[in-house]
């Protein structure tokens, strides 16, 4: 029931309250936090003090982490959610964080079936109701200053939601006022521009890896909403206003406000 989620939540903030000079310290140097108003952060605040209750951190391979680090994840990742609710990032509970990239081996078959080993070095990854792993090296590379069209944390975080339906296709579960023929016209038409770019070797305005699949689209396109909106916008306004639909967000509005 609503009630006992609402006061569940109530219970968490009082018991395992965020210390004021952490929340300063580590928002303050996030870009994507400090272009909030004083009511999103407030929202943000929220969000972040039930992840850190409600989700597991695991360093590895020698990696330590403080409590501003953890904050510094916790926050990137919440903003996604900020107008949505923290239910959708329920069903999972842990982020496992590497100092730097890290090796992923996979068999991959061909056409004709034979199963090829593939090494692959990565900055993140999400699995489907498993853990989000993210490279600290790379985390810090995205937190600290903006640098558009990359965030390793939005990424993960994206594919997180596109999950909520079951897999990864670039489909999150869309509100009920949304419209699937208009979500899916104008996000097909973009990726097949996309790859049509890169078939006559021309330099997309978007990141190339964009075009790996739909999956890989939509979390880049959620890097590019956050971390560059005037350049969705302009390249992709109707991709742009889906998105502003989905997130129930305008960082294009934020961005003209720093």
């Amino acid at each position: 029931m609503a009630w006992l989620r609402m006061w569940r939540r109530a219970r968490i903030v009082k018991k395992h309250p965020i210390p004021d000079s952490l929340w300063r310290r580590a928002s303050e140097r996030l870009p994507l936090a400090r272009q909030l108003s004083a009511h999103e952060r407030a929202r943000l605040r929220l969000w972040t003090t039930l992840f850190l209750h409600a989700k597991r951190f695991t360093p590895v391979r020698g990696m330590t982490l403080d409590q501003e680090q953890r904050l510094t994840i916790a926050i990137q990742a919440c903003l996604l959610i900020l107008e949505l609710d923290f239910d959708y990032f329920d069903g999972w509970i842990e982020i496992v964080v590497y100092p730097e990239t890290f090796v992923v081996m996979r068999d991959i078959p061909d056409a004709s079936g034979v199963v090829e080993t593939r090494r692959d070095l990565l900055s993140g990854e999400a699995w489907s109701q498993g853990p989000v792993i993210l490279s600290w090296q790379d985390v810090r590379r995205d937190s600290f200053q903006l640098h558009p069209g990359h965030n390793v944390v939005i990424h993960e975080f994206a594919h997180k939601l596109d999950m909520l339906n079951g897999r990864a296709n670039g489909m999150p579960p869309l509100h009920p006022e949304m419209s699937i023929p208009e979500w899916t016209e104008s996000l097909s038409r973009a990726y097949a521009a996309l790859n049509r770019a890169l078939e006559h070797q021309r330099r997309p305005w978007i990141n190339a890896y964009a075009a790996t699949n739909p999956a890989e689209f939509f979390a880049v396109l959620s890097e590019y909403f956050f971390t560059a909106p005037e350049r969705l916008k302009h390249h992709e306004p109707a991709v742009y206003g889906q998105f502003t639909r989905f997130y129930r967000q305008n960082p294009l509005l934020r961005a003209r406000r720093r």
